[in-house]
This record gives structure tokens, C-alpha cells and sequence, in this order.
């Protein structure tokens, strides 16, 4: 059950930013699920640095939305480098 709810918390997540960031990002049901357990292990990763959360405590919602933001402006630049 474990990983059916990571899953659809990742989804929610990289359904949210998506929707927060601006601009057309085409990604599928699958990257979409991605770009939300990646933010949500970022935000992890810097919540334990900065002493925001114990080791082995998850991230929370918010935080994980805006590393899932943080990812897709990440994306868009390393994508429009691409182009030119």
C-alpha cells in the first residue's frame, strides 16, 4: 500500500505544481508522478539539512510543492538551452 499512496501523493503534488508554475510544461501521467515524489524527496533532503524534519520523517505538502516548482524551473531552463 506503500507505494500506491507515494504514487498518488506524487501525482497530486506534481499535479499542483504544474498548476502553480507558469507556462506549458507537456508532461505525461508518468513524468507527472515523478516531478511530484522527486519535489517531495528534495524538499526532504533539504528539510533534514536545514533541520526542518528528523531522519526518516517525510516532507510535508507545501514544502514538497514548491521543490516540485523549484524542478520544473530547473527543467525549463536546461530545456530551452536545448533548443538553441
Amino acid at each position: 500500500m506503500g507505494i500506491v499512496w507515494t504514487i498518488l501523493v506524487g501525482f497530486a503534488i506534481g499535479v499542483v505544481a504544474k498548476l502553480l508554475h507558469p507556462g506549458k510544461e507537456n508532461m505525461g501521467f508518468l513524468a507527472t508522478i515523478l516531478l511530484g515524489v522527486a519535489g517531495s524527496f528534495l524538499a526532504g533532503i533539504i528539510g533534514q539539512t536545514m533541520g526542518w524534519y528528523q531522519a526518516g520523517q517525510g516532507a510535508g505538502f507545501i514544502a514538497s510543492v514548491v521543490a516540485a516548482i523549484i524542478l520544473l524551473v530547473v527543467y525549463g531552463r536546461f530545456r530551452d538551452k536545448g533548443i538553441q
